[in-house]
């Protein structure tokens, strides 16, 4: 039996995929989308259905594969035949959207991933990715499962380890791709995470402000800076 997808969807417009970070809970990420709202229409889209109830109940390792097959099952709901949406990922959700756009191109109009922590694709990326893993996953780490679950726990339990070993392995159709990284994170593993992919993927690369968190710290530049880069796409491609 199929599972159930957990979205949530207004404005309107063109229509905008927003795929979260962390374990895909867009807790944060209410003035963004409503900053978008005025111009697509936004669909968020929660994998684990985190903040549609099951929060607290058991979660397995997590595949990327199967969030970006859960995205597009959204996407089969919510567009029309044929047609084609935005999407827009950050940190996992970014791995998500590449993901996405490897395996369901025709349905995509344009994908801006922001800061994909893919860090085995850095020359030394193993090591790198170990010590990400370890600067998250210190001692105290909140709990994954139960009444006091949170979603970070839920990240560093069950997403963190299979999401940063994920390699893209595509080169991104003429324009439909953009990787994104922080102004605050220029010299940071992430920045230079992401120069990389958008050289490897024939993606541009685009520096939007803030850091890893630009999507809670400055939501308005944030989402204005995001509605520019995907019309430009849109323009380019007419």
């Amino acid at each position: 039996m199929t599972e159930r997808l957990h979205y949530d969807v207004t404005g309107s417009g063109p229509v905008l995929l927003v795929l979260p970070g962390g374990a895909g809970h867009p807790m944060g990420l209410g003035p963004l989308t409503e900053r978008l709202a005025a111009r697509f229409t936004v669909v968020t889209y929660d994998p684990l259905g985190l903040a549609h109830g099951r929060l607290g109940l058991p979660v397995p390792e997590q595949r990327v594969a199967d969030w970006s097959e859960g995205a597009h099952r959204v996407l089969e709901k919510v567009l029309p035949a044929g047609g084609s949406a935005y999407a827009f990922g950050t940190s996992s959700g970014g791995i998500t959207a590449l993901d996405l756009l490897a395996r369901h191109p025709g349905r995509l109009a344009h994908v801006v991933a922001h800061e994909p922590p893919c860090v085995t694709v850095l020359p030394d990326g193993q090591e790198r990715r170990a010590e990400l893993i370890g600067q998250l996953d210190g001692p105290g780490r909140p709990p994954a499962e139960g009444e006091t679950a949170t979603p970070y726990g839920v990240f560093l339990a069950r997403v963190l380890r299979p999401f940063t070993s994920y390699v893209p392995s595509f080169t991104a159709p003429p324009g439909g791709l953009t990787i994104a990284a922080g102004t605050d994170s220029r010299g940071r593993l992430l920045h230079d995470t992401a120069a990389l992919l958008a050289d490897r993927l024939g993606g541009g690369l685009v520096e939007f402000p803030g850091g890893h968190l630009g999507t809670l710290d400055h939501p308005v530049a944030f989402a204005d800076l995001l509605t520019g880069t995907l019309r430009s796409s849109a323009r380019t491609s007419a």
